[in-house]
């Protein structure tokens, strides 16, 4: 029994207990400080090979959480266990060594990848930080990533501006490449993206999972693309995850009522089948993220809100096995 948990407690890459990351907003003088919570109490855990897909509204804090877990925020409260390491407060420096198991792939393809530099120096860069391989090994190894990608080799010469949107993020993948990495959390790689290129991008990052063992964090708004590739879906509202499951479980039967709103508005290709579909339109205005409401942040929306919501925050709590949700109707 030891043994088994031992052995499952390895398995676990990515370990986050209750982050929080708060951006301080500038006021007068004499005003108190005040902060907006873009990530407020975040709590879930990723096995190796699994996919989590975080979606929810612009604003929600989906990018932020990315960015925290990276350290490239630093978190105001809370921790982040990599692979078994807590990170949480580890210096610049110290993190150097571990960033070349975690990376990103980010949502803009035109602006993440230096004008100035060729496709060999964009990619090579990580690999010499990390002093990964030198001369001749280098050159080969950023010719079999740029294959590994659907590229070809000979565009190790090349400027990004010669590429397309659909050729820059696959250059941006074999970046995140480059330095053999365990976790990548991918920031919405496919928005920025024509419709018939972003199928091919999520089939690549498909495969390169399965090849590589890869775990991935993936974030975006398009919720069919998130179930295609998601093993599992968190679903953020004002920072906060109010809901998360297997991505059969979440999609098949959402218990929150922001999680329904969201699906409801998810395109149907059957014209017989979209008429039959009720589309929940949301009313009523988001809070400020500066200030909080008391109790439930989505009772303001919600048509189903009830005293208790107005109080009390709800915690994420399990309703069924493996399928959590934040809510007062449950």
């Amino acid at each position: 029994m030891a043994k088994m948990d031992k052995e499952n407690k390895n398995d676990i890459v990515l370990e986050i207990q209750d982050l929080c990351k708060y951006f301080p907003v500038k006021k007068g003088i004499f005003e108190k400080k005040s902060y907006v919570k873009a990530v407020d109490k975040v709590s879930f855990t990723l096995k190796r090979g699994e996919t989590l897909g975080l979606v929810g509204e612009s604003g929600c804090g989906k990018t932020t959480t990315g960015r925290t877990i990276l350290k490239l925020y630093n978190p105001t409260s809370g921790k982040i266990i990599f692979n078994g390491q807590d990170i949480t407060n580890l210096s610049e420096k110290q993190m150097v060594p571990l960033r070349r198991k975690m990376q990103m792939i980010f949502q803009d393809p035109y602006a993440s990848l230096d004008p100035r530099m060729t496709v060999g120096d964009i990619i090579g860069e990580a690999i010499d930080i990390h002093g990964l391989y030198k001369g001749e090994e280098r050159t080969k190894r950023i010719r079999e990533l740029l294959e590994r990608v659907g590229l070809v080799g000979d565009h190790i010469n090349r400027y990004a501006h010669e590429f397309s949107g659909g050729q820059r993020q696959r250059i941006g993948i074999a970046r995140a490449l480059a330095v053999e990495p365990d976790f990548i959390v991918c920031d919405e790689p496919i928005s920025a993206l024509d419709v018939s290129i972003q199928a091919q991008v999520i089939n690549m990052l498909e495969e390169l999972q399965e090849e590589l063992g890869l775990t991935y964090l993936f974030i975006a708004h398009d919720l069919s693309m998130v179930k295609h590739i998601s093993t599992h879906i968190g679903v953020m509202y004002l920072g906060r995850l109010v809901e998360k499951g297997t991505s059969e479980e979440v999609y098949s039967k959402p218990l929150h009522p922001y999680t329904k709103a969201l699906l409801s508005a998810v395109p149907v290709p059957d014209p017989e089948q979209a008429k039959a579909n009720k589309r929940i339109v949301l009313e009523g205005d988001i809070p400020s993220p500066i200030d909080p409401p008391p109790g439930c942040r989505f009772k303001g929306r919600c048509k189903f809100a009830k005293p208790e919501c107005g109080k009390v925050d709800p915690e994420l709590k399990e309703v069924e096995p493996g399928h959590f949700v934040a809510c007062h109707l449950y």
